[in-house]
């Protein structure tokens, strides 16, 4: 009676590299796609906490 574990059969292979233009690919679609949108959410959000925290607790500056 034998146990096998699994990927012990044969020698290890590296996992393949991905080609220069798969890279240059993800690249541009973090440069030009995904990043610019995060940035926009995240500026956007931060207004949005401001504009919502002036509401309820009043514009900053002096009591009158």
């Amino acid at each position: 009676m034998t146990t096998e574990t699994a990927g012990a059969s044969g020698p290890e292979t590296a996992p393949e590299r991905p080609s220069r233009r798969a890279e240059f690919l993800a690249f541009l679609t973090l440069a030009v796609l995904i990043w610019p949108i995060v940035a926009v959410g995240v500026v956007g959000g931060y207004g949005f906490l401001i504009w919502m925290s002036q509401i309820i607790l009043g514009p900053p500056g002096p009591p009158h």
